[in-house]
């Protein structure tokens, strides 16, 4: 079975970029002593979240559109998709991440942000280990691992700063792990281009306070 879109048009599609944002030209700087004037292209900056957002659906239990061994909410404009391992090995790589195998994706295609929510399973072993091996696995630095408790759940955080290759930056980047009653490991990863603004943060708190094992 091939891996479903939207994750793999996603991961071409900015292999695609990268080649070509090589040859973007920088723009010209302001001239000397004259201020610096917004590109009328430019996006509006993203109100400041007033209230956590409301759950309007939720992903991981009985009928939902990814089995998983856990579950949790979905903001409003939150779309889930299961995500299948491609047989062709070429393409298998995309799927995984250190120790970890996506096997969910939810992206914000019904709000303004460009989001997602990515599920992970990782095998057997302390959360913490599984957690900081798939983190590491990606290009980041300043690795915080924090215990917290996800209902009732002994589970750990992470918070990091992960290099985007496609905007030539440095962003934040966050994550959380848990074992299961099996002994896998779950990880969901909050990232995507607005992943720091407050309406897509807020989506990620969501999860975390409606996390729930099976």
């Amino acid at each position: 079975m091939p891996v479903r879109a939207p994750f793999l048009r996603t991961a071409l599609l900015a292999a695609a970029l990268l080649t070509a944002c090589g040859t973007t030209p920088e723009p010209d700087p302001p001239a000397s002593g004259a201020a610096a004037k917004p590109s009328p292209t430019s996006p509006s900056p993203a109100p400041t979240a007033s209230a956590a957002p409301t759950a309007a659906a939720s992903v991981g239990g009985p009928g939902t559109a990814c089995a998983l061994p856990v579950s949790f909410s979905l903001a409003e404009g939150w779309e889930p998709e299961t995500v299948e391992k491609p047989e062709d090995p070429d393409f298998a790589a995309l799927v995984e991440q250190g120790p970890a195998t996506i096997v969910c994706e939810a992206t914000s295609e019904g709000t303004p942000h460009i989001g997602f929510l990515r599920v992970w399973t990782a095998p057997k072993g302390p959360a913490g280990a599984a957690l900081s091996a798939f983190v590491k696995d990606d290009r980041t630095k300043a690795l915080v691992l924090k215990d917290v408790k996800l209902g009732g759940t002994a589970a750990v955080e992470a918070r990091y700063s992960a290099y985007s290759a496609l905007e030539e930056e440095w962003r934040d980047g966050r994550s959380f792990a848990v074992e299961t009653a099996k002994g896998t490991v779950v990880i969901v990863e909050l990232g995507g281009l607005d992943a720091e603004e407050d309406a897509v943060v807020a989506a990620y708190e969501l999860a975390k306070s409606t996390f729930e094992v099976a």
